[in-house]
């Protein structure tokens, strides 16, 4: 089988276009050929072929593994539904071993909440590829074919992606109990101008979005402390260093035990919906559908 070649010189071996893919989702040319059942020579020999027949080098190679290049990415993103669509018409299997479940999302969220989630599955045999950045990114290289789920922090814009709610988290004020202590009685949230601030980023993006919700005005301060990891902040006030605006997910143990203490209650906290994001249409790996479906499912308990 074979289609037309993008440059329109003739056509393309759909086996080389297919090999192209499982090397750009893998990131290796030996994890490709162990997915594909084909040995390392010949995926890289294809993938030689298909750039000299476009005349584009599609990858940078690297010590360890693969990078792809900008015009891998563009045609990545046009071949991975056709050809996912067709694997799954024709019922084709690759290799023995399951082929891995690629997901990406935000690092405290995936370490602390969806990998205790989906243990059993893993516990059953199926294989997953973790990554970790910022929605925007991870979103285009969605479409591009290098995840198969993304947990996202906002509903992705267009009809391209399929978006479906998974979790609501709830930000809750917090700091250390030798803190909390030496706050009581005090007004919030004027007392904590002269508390140090531990947060994620210069901007303030959390702390900013709770004062405005629950304080209704600006929040005026600069970081003592910025960790672009909320799992380090949650461990900076632990230690003490001061306060910050956490997910409640996160710090719950920390609540219940009282290492941590809440230094504001409120009815109405803020909350920010995460998304689960596919791309339309039918996976060719039955185990995408597995682990989406069972996310979905244990979400409701979150």
């Amino acid at each position: 089988m074979s289609e037309r070649n993008p440059r329109g010189s003739g056509t393309l071996d759909l086996n080389l276009l297919r090999t192209f893919l499982a090397v750009h989702r893998t990131g290796s040319f030996t994890a490709a050929a162990q997915h594909l059942g084909l040995s390392q020579s010949t995926v890289t020999t294809q993938v030689r072929s298909l750039e000299q027949r476009l005349d584009h080098e599609l990858f940078d190679r690297r010590a360890r593994g693969v990078a792809p290049l900008p015009y891998a990415d563009e045609l990545a993103a046009r071949l991975a539904a056709p050809l996912d669509q067709l694997a799954h018409i024709t019922g084709e299997r690759h290799g023995t071993a399951a082929v891995p479940v690629h997901i990406a999302g935000p690092a405290e969220f995936l370490c602390v909440v969806l990998l205790p989630a989906i243990a059993p599955l893993v516990a059953d045999g199926v294989r997953l590829r973790l990554a970790t950045g910022l929605t925007d990114p991870l979103l285009e290289e969605l479409r591009a074919g290098r995840h198969d789920l993304v947990v996202a922090t906002q509903r992705p814009r267009g009809r391209s992606l399929r978006a479906e709610p998974l979790v609501d988290e709830e930000f809750v004020l917090v700091a250390a109990p030798i803190w909390a202590e030496r706050l009581a009685g005090q007004d919030l949230p004027d007392a904590l101008r002269d508390v140090p601030l531990v947060t994620y980023a210069e901007d303030l993006p959390i702390a900013r979005r709770y004062w405005r919700h629950v304080f209704d005005r600006r929040l005026h301060a600069q970081a003592a402390v910025t960790v672009p990891d909320l799992r380090g902040i949650l461990a900076a006030v632990i230690a003490g260093i001061g306060w910050s605006v956490l997910p409640s997910y996160l710090c719950r143990a920390e609540l219940a035990d009282g290492t941590l203490r809440l230094l504001h209650r409120t009815d109405d906290p803020p909350i920010n919906t995460g998304y689960l994001v596919q791309r339309p249409g039918t996976s060719a790996n039955p185990d995408v559908t597995r682990v989406r479906d069972h996310l979905l499912a244990a979400a409701r308990m979150w």
